[in-house]
């Protein structure tokens, strides 16, 4: 086919905003995009090739038709161009796609509705709430609304004539409590029709309704001297209460407002999105677009805040991110500089900016099938810690003074994941009297960080502790008396159930038994022990050793450790001669030392 005759075409084309879409020789779109002004905007594909990059010469080289609509504004144009890359796909436009991948939690729209997720979304059915890329956040929500509520789980068709007919029967779930059985008519509909607007409402973000509600219930139960009922509503206040206070907090103040901020390289753009609803974060998802052309951080960005808050259903009338879309928007974007909205943009970026190193760091081991076992135990070790970095030097500290005596620690280094024993170290507890793991933890922390420090060492990926949070915390307080408190991840390991503790988080944290990351953590804990076990068992058998000869009268400790560092063993001291024994430490203790042996010997 004959090259694209574009010049004529430019001629035709209007001035006013709206959506142009290229054809290809086979009549298929290969790309569509939007414009303040279509003629501008399809013009700079032609009459700028020079200055495009190869990707967008490729498209420009395969335009065989062009064909455009006209909108009332930018924000219209926006709007169908989002549409019609969903249905139509190009090739060259960045994937959008109706959100499949993540589940809802879906309201039914019937007699007596029903609650459940669901990852196939058809609007005639019910009412949708998410998507969510929390699965824990959902099923935190479903298990909530059956502590607060007796919704059915059956998908029986519980219309007024069915109920009067009789033709269901009570199941177990009404039995247990879980139901008040609507099936058999034991519970009015708008009584049921009460708690499904409150699981609306929760769904939305608004928690003083059914607090409210709940307060009301039991006031009402309080009066009518029905203090078991108050109770069970007293208690139904607890349960939201307490799910409200594990939700992020942003300010109450802020009300109704979308977060969308964006980074990018030369493949991809990444992106974090919030929704935040009455002051609570309700939805947030982080997540990456590969390019398809040389599009700018604007006009993904443009993109994405369409997308985003036609999938997450948002109606807010700001929302905040690090750049602002240089085209007229039915909403105000912003890019706040100071207070909290300020805060929230920061948080919003810490997220974006952690996931497109984490993205980053697995494509670099991706492309290593060699070390690709070792690397995805330490991606996985990373996750599951939450922590920035990937570890690939980790350093664990355990401590030993079995019954109290000769106090030692001992400190081992795991390079990419494998044992780096010239890196181990042992240490003599140096000033600490008695036994006092927490203090000695304490010492042996600080020598070995302010030696770092000195020689200008790289500090660890990640610190581990062999203990709870008591030795945990002895270790921070030596890592803020360093001024490096903060700097490198440090978490505590106790035995017993093998709980994982982070500093000023009373919670532990349990890794799945079965996870190759638990295990690295356990190898690296068992291997400090094990090393300080056979420090302190050396320790301890030369003190003996020591105890021995300070036995001879007019042998002290200073001659019995001289004797012991030249042979190595009693063994060596007692089959020594005399002459040799003089030549080390004198004749008259020669004698005396060759005495006692001989003794010994014949006592035996």
């Amino acid at each position: 086919m004959s090259e694209f005759n574009y010049k004529e075409e430019l001629t035709k084309i209007p001035l006013d905003p709206g959506v142009y879409r290229y054809f290809d020789e086979t009549g298929e779109v290969i790309y569509v995009g939007k414009a303040k002004s279509l003629r501008n905007r399809v013009s700079s594909y032609f009459l700028k090739n020079n200055q495009h990059d190869r990707k967008t010469k490729r498209l420009v080289s395969q335009i065989r038709r062009i064909e455009y609509t006209i909108v009332l504004s930018e924000w219209d144009a926006l709007l169908l161009e989002n549409q019609l890359i969903k249905q139509l796909q190009p090739k060259f436009n960045i994937l959008l796609k109706d959100d499949k991948t993540y589940p809802f939690i879906c309201v039914t729209d019937e007699p007596f509705p029903r609650v459940f997720p669901t990852r196939n979304m058809d609007r005639t059915k019910g009412t949708f709430y998410g998507p969510f890329a929390n699965l824990r956040s959902m099923h935190t929500l479903l298990d909530m609304f059956k502590s607060l509520y007796q919704i059915r789980s059956c998908q029986l068709p519980l219309t007024k004539a069915n109920i009067e007919a009789k033709k269901f029967k009570v199941c177990l779930e009404y039995h247990i409590g879980n139901c008040k059985g609507p099936c058999e008519g034991l519970q009015a509909e708008d009584e049921y029709d009460a708690e499904i607007e409150q699981v609306h409402n929760i769904l939305k973000g608004n928690l003083s309704s059914p607090q409210q509600y709940f307060k009301e219930k039991m006031l009402e139960a309080a009066e009518q001297m029905a203090f078991e009922k108050a109770h069970a509503w007293k208690t139904k206040i607890e349960h939201l209460s307490n799910f409200q206070s594990k939700a992020t907090v942003i300010n109450p103040r802020i009300g109704n407002i979308d977060v969308l901020t964006i980074v990018s390289d030369e493949e991809a753009a990444y992106l974090n999105f919030m929704k935040i609803k009455q002051g609570y974060m309700v939805a947030t998802q982080t997540l990456e677009v590969k390019k398809k052309l040389d599009e700018s951080d604007m006009e993904i960005l443009a993109m994405m805040i369409v997308e985003m808050r036609t999938t997450y259903g948002s109606e807010a009338k700001e929302l905040i991110s690090n750049m602002k879309p240089d085209l007229d928007m039915r909403l105000e974007v912003t890019v706040p500089q100071i207070g909290d909205k300020k805060k929230l943009l920061d948080m919003s970026m810490k997220n974006v900016m952690y996931f497109r190193r984490e993205r980053a760091e697995r494509r670099e081991v991706e492309a290593s099938a060699t070390t690709s076992k070792k690397d995805r135990v330490l991606i996985r070790l990373k996750a599951d810690l939450q922590i920035k970095t990937l570890p690939r030097h980790i350093e664990c500290f355990d401590n030993s003074n079995i019954q109290g005596t000769n106090p030692v620690a001992s400190m081992v280094c795991f390079k990419e994941g494998k044992p780096s024993k010239k890196d181990y170290r042992h240490f003599n507890i140096k000033t600490v009297i008695g036994p006092n793991d927490f203090a000695s933890m304490n010492e042996i922390v600080s020598r070995r960080y302010l030696r770092l420090i000195a020689e200008e060492q790289p500090l660890p990926d990640l610190i581990v502790i062999d203990g709870g949070k008591g030795q945990l915390g002895a270790a921070c307080d030596a890592l803020k008396s360093l001024g490096i408190y903060g700097q490198v991840p440090i978490i505590g390991i106790a035995k017993r159930l093998e709980e994982i503790y982070f500093p000023e988080d009373p919670l532990p944290l349990y890794i799945d038994k079965r996870s190759e990351s638990l295990k690295l953590i356990q190898q690296i804990r068992d291997e400090a022990h094990r090393f300080a076990i056979t420090f302190h068992r050396d320790k301890r058998s030369k003190s003996s050793l020591v105890s021995e000869l300070e036995g001879v009268v007019g042998v002290g400790k200073v001659t019995a450790t001289k004797l012991l560092k030249h042979f190595g063993s009693v063994r060596a001291i007692r089959e020594s001669s005399v002459e040799t024994l003089t030549d080390l430490i004198g004749l008259d203790r020669a004698k005396k030392v060759r005495a006692y042996f001989d003794t010994i010997a014949g006592l035996r």
